[in-house]
């Protein structure tokens, strides 16, 4: 799969130490911002705009929501799943995973952070959400077995893996036969010039390696993912668009 073909492309380690001094940050009780260093760092990344509609969120983790959609709009999760959270952050769309899947269901959140896992086992204590577990782990390295969730989530992180075709091969494989994938992430315009793509993710802070989405629907393929669509939702400028993406584990 391409690479970005810039120096300014993070490495992990880089990603990790940015999210979790934005986690310090909330934990400190302020609203952190993600974002490059132009003048417009975070606003691209639409954090809790995204959220605006839904009921009895919790402030604190809404507060460190730093994502560019809400991926459970289009979940669809149901009583009893098991939904995976991949970097999980402050544990927003997790806490609101444990909430529909209900007593009898378990949300998990995957982050490399410690900082971040502070700040989300917070939250979930304040919450009262005893169904939200929170792992530390990378997303091409997922802690779990085989076959032991419903539903991958994730908002905004798939698109900063180095190794993106090992991050979803690694949802292909938690997933249960019949499993369902479905992310916000950023895409890029088709044939988008390196240079341009590289200052557009660096302004917007949240993307890197940007895929177009015939080459996000190649690597679904390659995992072996079917039913995938991938459905633009806001343009954030420079050839960069937000967008929803769902794909599933095949039943048989």
């Amino acid at each position: 799969m391409p690479e970005a073909h810039t120096t300014g492309t993070p490495t992990t380690d880089e990603i990790v130490a940015r999210y979790s001094g934005l986690a310090r940050a909330a934990l400190a009780g302020a609203t952190p911002h993600d974002g490059g260093d132009s003048d417009e760092g975070g606003e691209s990344c639409f954090g809790a705009a995204a959220y605006q509609a839904e009921d009895q969120v919790p402030e604190a983790a809404l507060r460190a929501s730093l994502g560019c959609g809400n991926p459970l709009a289009v979940a669809e999760l149901h009583p009893g799943e098991t939904v995976l959270d991949l970097g999980s952050g402050g544990g927003l769309d997790v806490l609101l995973s444990a909430r529909r899947v209900g007593p009898t269901g378990t949300a998990y959140g995957l982050d490399a952070s410690d900082d971040m896992l502070t700040l989300a086992r917070a939250n979930a204590a304040q919450a009262g959400a005893d169904n939200a577990h929170f792992l530390r782990g990378h997303i091409d390295d997922i802690p779990l077995p085989a076959g032991s969730v419903d539903v991958v989530i994730s908002n905004c992180v798939i698109n900063l893996a180095t190794d993106k075709a090992r991050v979803l091969a690694e949802s292909f494989r938690v997933l249960r036969p019949g499993g369902r994938f479905g992310v916000s992430d950023i895409i890029a315009e088709p044939g988008l010039d390196p240079d341009e793509r590289a200052a557009a993710e660096q302004r917007i802070g949240c993307a890197a390696s940007t895929l177009s989405a015939e080459e996000y629907r190649r690597e679904l393929r390659a995992a072996g993912f079917t039913t995938i669509t991938i459905t633009p939702t806001a343009d954030t400028g420079d050839g960069l668009h937000a967008a929803i993406v769902q794909a599933a584990k095949p039943a048989g």
